[in-house]
C-alpha cells in the first residue's frame, strides 16, 4: 500500500464505518494519523481490474518492548468484492508475513455479529480466546468483542 492508494483504501474503511459491524471508529482518520498507527511492511492493498477491492494491514497492539512481536491485523474487503475470497488472501499474506518478520502473534477484535470475519480468521488458523464483554460503546451501546489469535509456528 502507498499513499496513492489512501483514497481507495478510506472509501473501503468508511464502507466498513458504515455498516457499524467492522469497527468503533465512526470515522476514517487522515492518511497521516493512519500511517503513523499501522506497521510499515505490513500493509496490503488488492487490485481487480486496476481498482482496489480490498486492503489490509497490521498494527502494534503496544509500544512496550515486552510486545514487540504481537501486532492486530485489520481486513477490509469493498462492498462489491465481499465473499469473492478477496479478504482470504489478504489475512493470509498478513499472516505469512508477520511470521518472516518474526511476529509470533496475531490477533483481532471482532464484533460477535461479524460472522463473515469470524469465519475468515478461523479460516486462516485463528483461535478464539475468548469474549470481551461490553467493551466499548457504539453509538451509544455497549458492545462485545471477540478476541482471536493466531500464534506464529515459526518464530519461536
Amino acid at each position: 500500500m502507498t499513499v496513492s492508494d489512501w483514497p481507495a483504501v478510506r472509501e473501503i474503511f468508511e464502507q466498513g464505518i458504515a455498516t457499524r459491524s467492522a469497527t468503533f471508529e465512526t470515522e476514517a482518520p487522515s492518511w497521516e494519523a493512519w500511517d503513523a498507527s499501522h506497521l510499515e511492511g505490513h500493509r496490503l492493498v488488492a487490485f481487480q481490474d486496476g481498482a482496489v477491492t480490498g486492503w489490509g494491514a497490521l498494527s502494534a497492539v503496544s509500544s512496550r518492548c515486552v510486545y514487540e512481536g504481537v501486532a492486530e491485523d485489520s481486513v477490509y474487503v469493498s462492498e462489491t468484492a465481499r465473499g469473492r475470497g478477496v479478504g482470504k488472501a489478504l489475512l493470509a499474506e498478513l499472516v505469512a508475513a508477520a511470521d518472516r518478520d518474526g511476529i509470533w502473534t496475531v490477533q483481532a477484535g471482532i464484533f460477535p455479529e461479524n460472522t463473515a470475519s469470524v469465519a475468515l480468521h478461523a479460516a486462516c488458523g485463528f483461535r478464539t480466546v475468548g469474549i470481551r464483554e461490553r467493551l466499548g460503546r457504539l453509538d451509544g451501546v455497549w458492545r462485545d468483542v471477540v478476541l482471536m489469535e493466531r500464534r506464529s509456528k515459526e518464530v519461536v
